[in-house]
């Protein structure tokens, strides 16, 4: 008998490395907002937010082929394409972020940003959500909920509970912020109890991995002043929520109203090319410069910094975050129609929206959740899981996504939801 792809897999990979889908989709082309497989069929791509300005846009694929036939070379030697796009990327910000160092992955981006927080303050102690994930790096693996570390998490580290969008912690929506700066508070004063000392409190503004509940603009005020008074950083990830996805701002930052410290980014910004970076103010730099003797040898290289420099062109000309506000407003109306009695709430913004399910006695309908993904991929839609308990249907398509497209997904989830009933 031949070997199959996913024997070949576990044979060359090991065992238990991740796929998406019951039954592994076998991807050989893409297109915009749509893939491929190995037998013809087309998917809809709503889930993926790496080909941020779409699949294989032809103006970042030249970018990268025409750069990769000129030079590519180590970033200890000068080039001015790294330059010319700090200088793009730094004029979409405000609140003095305006050095950058470009990495490879935003794992890279978060691993740095943590010792950028530990540099400019003197101090250990790291805080993140209960929920979260912040990349694979031993340092930002120590912050995921995913996989707890090998002998439990390290004294350095405090994960406070994440807040919610059906059940809010303090019992409410109205004292949810009130709640959760009170649980960041708690986590400083026992760094300072253990002589660990307060470095910084790593999220994403979108709080994406947590099921991005719905929270009001000002929800981290309360949560801020509790930082800055005891003096340190606030690290914003905005590898999902940034360049745009979100409609109404540029950055999850911005939406959420605070002034992030250090910002990090990851795939999305060179559309899939491995590209990353941690942008932040010149005292901070130059504290982890001087702590640090940090280089990389790929990030920022003349290819990466071309593909990147591209998917801003593209983002600007094509007019993609004025889209992903369009359309998504278009595509949150439409499923803030849908009925179903496990349908507990729509939620979210711009191109980067979800559903969760719950059953009657409010438990979550983590099964019924998988079977819709499941369906929706056998109808030729791709979408995702995520949440604590991943019974939020997740919608994070390229930025290209159309009302036509929007119009089929939801009609799609509309006839799949008529037919799905609640398991017994």
């Amino acid at each position: 008998m031949s070997e199959t792809l996913i024997e070949r897999r576990a044979r060359l990979m090991g065992p238990n490395v991740p796929t998406f889908h019951a039954e592994p989709v076998h991807l050989v082309r893409s297109e915009g907002v749509w893939l491929w497989d190995a037998e013809g069929r087309r998917y809809l791509d709503a889930y993926n937010n790496v080909p941020h300005v779409g699949h294989c846009h032809p103006r970042v694929v030249e970018a990268i082929a025409r750069q990769a036939a000129t030079l590519n070379t180590h970033t200890r030697y000068l080039h001015t394409a790294i330059l010319d796009y700090i200088e793009r990327l730094i004029a979409t910000l405000g609140h003095g972020l305006s050095q950058a160092i470009m990495v490879c992955t935003g794992s890279e981006a978060n691993d740095v940003a943590l010792r950028m927080a530990q540099a400019a303050t003197g101090a250990r102690g790291l805080i993140a959500t209960d929920n979260t994930y912040h990349g694979n790096t031993a340092a930002v693996s120590q912050l995921s909920t995913r996989r707890p570390p090998i002998g439990g998490y390290p004294a350095h580290v405090r994960l406070v509970p994440a807040p919610e969008s059906l059940t809010p912690l303090g019992g409410s929506p109205e004292a949810q912020a009130a709640a959760f700066a009170a649980n960041v508070a708690r986590a400083i004063a026992e760094f300072e109890e253990t002589g660990q000392g307060f470095a910084g409190f790593m999220l994403c503004p979108f709080f994406a991995n947590e099921g991005f509940p719905t929270l009001p603009r000002g929800f981290l005020d309360p949560t801020v002043a509790v930082i800055r008074r005891a003096g340190g950083l606030i690290l914003a990830d905005e590898v999902q929520p940034g360049f745009g996805r979100l409609g109404d701002a540029f950055w999850g930052h911005e939406r959420l109203g605070f002034a992030p410290d250090v910002v990090t980014l990851g795939k999305p910004m060179a559309n899939g090319h491995p590209v990353g970076a941690v942008v932040t103010r010149p005292d901070i730099m130059a504290d982890f410069r001087t702590a640090f003797g940090y280089f990389n040898t790929f990030g920022g290289n003349p290819v990466s910094a071309a593909a990147a420099l591209a998917t801003l062109d593209v983002l600007e000309e094509e007019g993609l975050v004025a889209n992903a506000r369009d359309v998504g407003a278009h595509m949150l109306s439409r499923l803030r129609a849908l009925r179903h009695p496990l349908l507990a709430e729509i939620r979210g913004a711009g191109l980067f929206l979800g559903a969760e399910f719950v059953h009657p006695d409010g438990s979550p309908a983590t099964g019924f959740a998988e079977r819709l993904v499941e369906g929706l991929r056998q109808r030729g839609i791709l979408t995702g899981r995520i949440g604590r308990h991943m019974n939020t249907l997740k919608i994070r398509p390229p930025l290209p996504f159309s009302r036509e497209n929007a119009d089929l997904l939801v009609e799609t989830l509309d006839d799949l939801l008529a037919r799905t009933e609640e398991p017994a």
